[in-house]
């Protein structure tokens, strides 16, 4: 029998709608949830075992792995979150006062049934055709980058070792170990078409061309895609890679040539700046700024949904109709 609380009473005493409320409301109304559901639910268990207590429905589990990404919650702290919290029960689709709940086990069995059928990338591709529908990815132009993800660097566990598909590289002149976050954004909307996980020491020009989806004319890259255009996966497509910026600092900008190159370089800079914003919501909106899992394939996998929900709330507003300030 489920023990009645005040909130499910009706004498729910707080009216103020906090930012988190606020974030969810927003979210709630933004996400495609019967497009998504309908994905997964053909690679879902529709009964318990004999005898065994009926699992929860798909949309339910969906909303706690995405309420995870959002606000950086490993399994078992998902699980206390959702006795704690009743905003999230409530946003779940669960009855605060219900005598079970998704237990760290169950989210993580859900979170296994996403990477085995590499659901991620479905996830991305779906929420990218309904904003496709909203005419919010035109798909004419592309702008490529690449961001460093930390991982546990210490060997002060039960192996005795660092995860074996990581690696090291050196930015600046400082060292990082982790992996790489490549992606392929829309030049007009700044909205993420295509990710690609790899260890943080593969070269970002070795993944430019894989960034593309094939229908854009032009891309724009920053200086680490130099010579991109010569290798042997070329698609024609007309490449704006930023000058070195050695290269640019030495130009005389008193000349009209000199004056021109810069200008230029500045347009270009222009349009790349649209991929930065992505990687702004990642790590400091979701605050994602280390991998939760080992391995390349379970941590792209997160990094496939964390960017599909990152286009939903870049684009909210347009999508919720929501007048310019």
């Amino acid at each position: 029998m489920k023990q009645s609380t005040l909130a499910t009473a009706g004498f729910g005493l707080i009216t103020k709608r906090t930012r988190k409320r606020v974030f969810l409301d927003e979210m709630n109304l933004v996400v495609p949830w019967a497009e998504l559901v309908s994905l997964i639910q053909p690679f879902a268990k529709t009964g318990g075992a004999k005898g065994g207590r009926p699992p929860f429905p798909v949309e339910t589990m969906l909303r706690i792995h995405f309420l995870q990404q959002w606000f950086g919650l490993s399994d078992p702290a998902m699980e206390e979150a959702l006795h704690d919290i009743s905003l999230y029960c409530e946003f779940a689709h669960l009855d605060p006062g219900a005598t079970r709940l998704p237990d760290e086990s169950t989210i993580l069995r859900f979170r296994h049934l996403l990477e085995e059928h590499k659901l991620g990338i479905q996830l991305l591709a779906t929420i990218n055709a309904t904003l496709a529908t909203k005419g919010l990815i035109l798909k004419t132009g592309t702008v490529v980058d690449a961001t460093l993800i930390a991982a546990p660097s210490s060997t002060k566990n039960d192996g005795g070792e660092r995860d074996p598909e990581m690696h090291q590289t050196k930015k600046g002149n400082q060292w990082h170990f982790g992996m790489k976050a490549h992606i392929g954004v829309d030049a007009e909307s700044g909205l993420v078409h295509t990710v690609i996980g790899t260890a943080a020491n593969v070269n970002d020009v070795t993944q430019g061309h894989a960034l593309l989806n094939g229908l854009e004319s032009v891309v724009f890259a920053d200086a680490g895609y130099q010579g991109v255009e010569k290798r042997d996966e070329a698609t024609g497509v007309q490449w704006h890679v930023a000058m070195r910026p050695g290269k640019r600092r030495a130009l005389n900008k008193n000349s009209p040539w000199g004056n021109l190159v810069d200008k230029a370089e500045q347009l270009k800079a222009s349009v790349r700046a649209r991929v930065e914003h992505p990687f702004r919501v990642l790590k400091c909106q979701f605050g994602f700024t280390k991998v939760r899992y080992k391995g390349l394939a379970k941590n792209t996998s997160q990094l496939m949904t964390l960017f599909a929900l990152s286009n939903l709330w870049m684009a909210r507003g347009m999508l919720l109709n929501r007048p310019k300030a």
